[in-house]
């Protein structure tokens, strides 16, 4: 087997979309991915033989907000450190890009919550920061 190949490039579209797939999120136009995924801040894709295994990227304004977006492993590869290998990667890249008084968001699937905990990331519950929300657009 061959080992990981880390690197900030963003995955194609074609990759973008399958790996959405594998995970049960809604397609989208490639138009728009192609767009979304050059508009990007910060890229990060794990790979093996070639095989894109997961990817991470941040976007946002690159001076106060910046946003953890599409943190995705693909099914077969949950569970081996692979998540931790592209949040480390986007941790490293946060630490030089945002500044003092600059805000990080994300919105964790359901149950993970814990995993960005080890970041650092703080549940909005409610009582001190307010409750996030959030609106898709169908």
């Amino acid at each position: 087997m061959q080992p990981l190949d880390i690197s900030a490039t963003p995955p194609t579209v074609a990759e973008f979309l399958h790996l959405r797939q594998l995970i049960g999120w809604d397609s989208l136009p490639e138009q728009v991915v192609t767009a979304s995924l050059a508009a990007s801040l910060f890229h990060c894709t794990v790979r093996q033989d070639g095989q894109l295994l997961g990817m991470a990227r941040v976007v946002g304004d690159g001076y106060m907000y910046f946003y953890i977006q599409d943190v995705v492993v693909g099914p077969s590869y949950q569970g081996q450190g692979i998540g931790a290998l592209l949040m480390d990667k986007v941790e490293a890249y946060l630490r030089d890009a945002a500044g003092p008084g600059a805000t990080v968001g994300l919105l964790a699937a359901r149950g993970k919550e814990g995993f960005y905990q080890r970041y650092g990331y703080l549940e909005r519950n409610g009582e001190a920061l307010g409750l996030g929300m959030c609106r898709f657009v169908r």
